[in-house]
């Protein structure tokens, strides 16, 4: 249990991270009354506790705190992240290095923020 807590927790902070890095560097937490910019993040797979850290960022309001709405949508079987993104449906996915890696090879303009997941199981 305590991998996929500490996974959740690494998962979580590179997400948050990579987004107060792709929105500016103020460390001050949005006003109240600020507009929230709009994002949305694609999972890999279905809701699992690899996750947890992006559903309780949002819960806790840890993402509205840095003038972030986000939208996380489920993956499953038949989603491709890469493909979600580079279509424009998501603006962030998670998905292993090596399928990025096989996306760009195919000429996809997609870029990898963070590895957030360090092994499979």
């Amino acid at each position: 249990m305590r991998k996929y807590w500490v996974g959740g927790l690494l998962a979580l902070l590179s997400l948050t991270l990579a987004l107060w890095a792709g929105f500016g560097s103020s460390a001050k937490a949005a006003p109240a009354k600020q507009k929230l910019t709009k994002v949305t993040l694609q999972l890999k797979w279905v809701t699992q506790s690899q996750f947890a850290g992006y559903y309780a960022a949002k819960a806790k309001g840890y993402y509205k705190a840095m003038g972030l709405d986000v939208n996380i949508k489920v993956g499953g079987p038949d989603i491709t992240p890469e493909q979600v993104v580079a279509s424009g449906q998501a603006d962030f996915g998670l998905d292993w290095l090596p399928s990025l890696l096989a996306t760009r090879d195919t000429g996809t303009d997609i870029v990898n923020i963070a590895q957030v997941f360090t092994r499979s199981g």
